[in-house]
């Protein structure tokens, strides 16, 4: 873990998730041998033969930690060992949990960068993460011209060069997370929907195809695990109670 800063506190002893919790756990992928050795036979046999895929080591332990993290965090609310879970998939991909574990209720989403993952749970809830690790990118605004609404471009180009890259993250992770959330993946264009960018301005999505009400139905949460890090979580609904902590 050496190199990453944690912002966010270790989970308390007892953690329940009841209707409105919204959890969201930060995982540091740099693990030592000993980490991944236990953390490997408690993936299903698909994933472990997908990690043997990677062709570099550094994105094997990667997948390793963070599917090996989001088994012992979704364990650890369903009282089921790790390995013992057992996923599904929608239509467009988004993993959910299988059939047998369906009486929880309990809605999961994962997404990870660098160093970084994030692990976010709801109950009931749709939901959806994303964090990228803030860093320049050179061709920002052709990036932002081919994807993001009109709308967003006209805010992108205000905020100071200074602030760009803050921005330009902050869209997208917010952007990733919706649509991650609503489970149509990349069958929804990233400019049919509208979110908040400017650094220091509320999260929000500010209109999903024009309609300002339709986007009052979801929630968005600005997330800060660590210096150089940023996050959002969309959750379906509102009045929603967030908590966030750092995985062991």
């Amino acid at each position: 873990m050496a190199g990453v800063v944690a912002t966010w506190p270790p989970a308390p002893a007892e953690v329940t998730l009841t209707a409105g919790d919204v959890h969201v756990w930060c995982v540091f992928l740099k693990r030592t041998a000993a980490e991944l050795d236990a953390l490997l036979p408690t993936l299903s046999p698909e994933e472990q033969a997908r990690a043997n895929r990677f062709h570099f080591e550094r994105d094997k332990n990667r997948f390793i930690a963070s599917h090996g993290a989001l088994r012992a965090i979704l364990g650890r609310y369903l009282d089921v060992a790790p390995a013992q879970l057992a996923f599904t998939q929608g239509q467009q991909g988004k993993p959910a949990l299988a059939a047998a574990f369906g009486a929880s209720r309990l809605q999961f989403n994962l997404s990870h960068s660098g160093d970084m993952a994030l692990c976010a749970v709801a109950y009931d809830r749709a939901i959806g993460v994303d964090v990228e690790q803030i860093r320049a990118v050179v061709d920002a605004t052709q990036i932002a011209r081919r994807f993001f609404s009109a709308g967003e471009n006209e805010a992108f180009a205000a905020v100071p060069d200074a602030e760009k890259p803050q921005a330009f993250f902050n869209c997208w992770t917010r952007k990733e997370a919706y649509i991650k959330a609503i489970g149509e993946g990349l069958s929804c264009p990233l400019d049919a929907f509208d979110v908040s960018l400017t650094p220091g301005e509320p999260a929000r999505i500010l209109r999903i195809r024009g309609s300002e009400a339709a986007a009052e139905r979801w929630s968005v949460y600005a997330l800060s695990p660590a210096a150089s890090y940023v996050g959002a979580v969309v959750v379906k609904g509102n009045n929603n109670r967030l908590s966030y902590w750092q995985w062991p």
